[in-house]
């Protein structure tokens, strides 16, 4: 098998010539003998700190793509019974921001179900949104679709502090989640993010039917990129009835919590400076399953009742988790 060990973790080293076959061993390897690498990581890169991000749907249902997981896709809206929404005003997006942050976020993201951005008034309001929450002294962060140069360019200026494009699964497995969209197609997306100095949120899906190496696969992906992403959220497939995904995992169990936690504590190891975020599927884990996914390496978690168009921890219980394990939310 390959060796995938590392010496003493140092700040100044990071890699980006993973393999698939290392990455795969490291999920493979005994759950102690993984969390203690991964741990030996966090310490050596990582502050003792949480971040506390809110997500708020800002443009609801409608989205053209054919995502199997996502219940706002217009191909399921009549089995999901998800509506297409207007895009929300300015202000009533900044008065969300303003309780988030009055709730303890320090980052508030928004998302659009786009396929892709286009130039106009809608996109301008967007921008405007960016604006309003960086003047309430919080990171802003979207995720719209499909992104041109000029666009990442545009909310550069209007001071996005990062954008979200999953990368959802492996190379190899994506055709199996979404036929409208071309791997290329997102990479092509995260490069423009990265051109236009915003910091990028990447990271994926487990239990869509995938295999280990496909997860391996997705982490390579993910830490093979120059620079790492800033930000890479983990989450664990929510199956909503009435999407292809929902239907089918229906009748399969659900994700283990320990492949989640093997997940965080590999992109803990792979991309060592990254914020590894507790993303969907977060309300199906126990107390003691979160804590173990913050030990593996998790410093980031989505605060508040709703992700989008799916239900979310409850914000006492999030601030109980972080007091149980010793840790701070970040300013």
């Amino acid at each position: 098998m390959p060796d995938c060990t590392m010496n003493k973790p140092q700040n100044s080293q990071t890699r980006h010539d993973w393999s698939v076959e290392e990455i795969q061993t490291l999920l493979e390897l005994p759950l102690f003998e993984l969390l203690d690498h991964a741990r030996a990581v966090h310490r050596a890169y990582q502050p003792k700190d949480v971040q506390l991000a809110s997500l708020l749907s800002i443009k609801t249902g409608g989205c053209p793509e054919d995502c199997g997981y996502c219940p706002q896709s217009a191909h399921h809206a009549k089995q999901t019974g998800v509506a297409k929404e207007s895009l929300m005003q300015v202000d009533a997006v900044l008065q969300k921001a303003r309780a988030a942050k009055e709730a303890g976020a320090s980052r508030f993201c928004m998302g659009a179900a786009w396929r892709e951005v286009k130039d106009g008034a809608e996109f301008d309001s967007v921008c405007k949104m960016v604006e309003g929450v960086r003047e309430l002294g919080m990171e802003a962060c979207v995720t719209l679709g499909m992104l041109k140069q000029h666009q990442a360019e545009k909310l550069k200026n209007a001071g996005l502090s990062a954008y979200n494009h999953n990368l959802d699964t492996s190379p190899e497995f994506y055709g199996n989640v979404i036929t409208t969209r071309d791997y290329d197609d997102r990479l092509a997306t995260l490069s423009h993010v990265r051109d236009a100095g915003i910091t990028v949120c990447t990271g994926g899906i487990i239990g869509m039917g995938e295999t280990t190496k496909d997860r391996a696969s997705l982490l390579q992906t993910l830490s093979n990129l120059t620079p790492h992403p800033e930000s890479v959220p983990i989450n664990a497939l929510v199956a909503v009835k009435g999407t292809p995904l929902g239907d089918k995992m229906e009748k399969q169990k659900p994700v283990d919590p320990i492949d989640l936690v093997r997940m965080v504590a590999v992109a803990r190891i792979t991309m060592p400076n990254a914020r590894v975020r507790l993303s969907a599927g977060r309300s199906t884990l126990s107390r003691e399953a979160q804590l173990l996914c913050l030990l593996a390496g998790a410093n980031s978690f989505f605060y508040g009742e709703k992700l989008l168009t799916t239900p979310n921890n409850d914000t006492i219980a999030d601030l109980d988790l972080l007091k149980c394990a010793g840790l701070q939310a970040s300013a």
